[in-house]
């Protein structure tokens, strides 16, 4: 896959090593955020929008093409916007396209990587990272 363009529905999820269990409750308190990543691609330019619904962020990047021996990579800084209540915030991301298994049965193309919070926002503190997953629309 080279064309990332389109959307795509963005999970996150707290780094906590302790095992969930059975407890469905503490497994869905390890997702830090879900939105939906919207992607523009020029080249190796990406620009676009990360919404969650009650607030966004600006998205610009790069794309890092995939060679025989490395996946297709991206880096994102994500940014906020006034008029989505996110003024100030910034947001890193860098992931890499999962593998694609040739014997792999209606695989979808997913991302995965870490996100930092780059710049505080409220009483959230630069520094906090997060893994996520990025799964294509449609």
């Amino acid at each position: 896959m080279t064309d990332i363009s389109g959307k795509w529905t963005y999970r996150s999820f707290h780094n906590d090593p302790a095992p969930v269990g059975d407890d469905a409750e503490k497994a869905l308190r390890l997702i830090f955020a879900e939105a939906e990543f919207t992607f523009e691609i020029s080249g190796t330019e990406l620009s676009g929008m990360i919404d969650w619904g009650s607030g966004g962020l600006a998205l610009k990047g790069t794309i890092q093409l995939a060679t025989a021996t490395t996946p297709l990579a991206v880096q994102i800084v994500g940014t906020g916007r006034t008029n989505l209540g996110t003024e100030g915030w910034e947001y890193d991301y860098n992931a890499q396209l999962a593998h694609q298994w040739p014997n792999g049965i209606n695989q979808v193309p997913a991302l995965v990587g870490s996100v930092i919070r780059a710049k505080p926002h409220g009483s959230a503190p630069a520094g906090y990272v997060a893994s996520f997953i990025a799964v294509k629309q449609p």
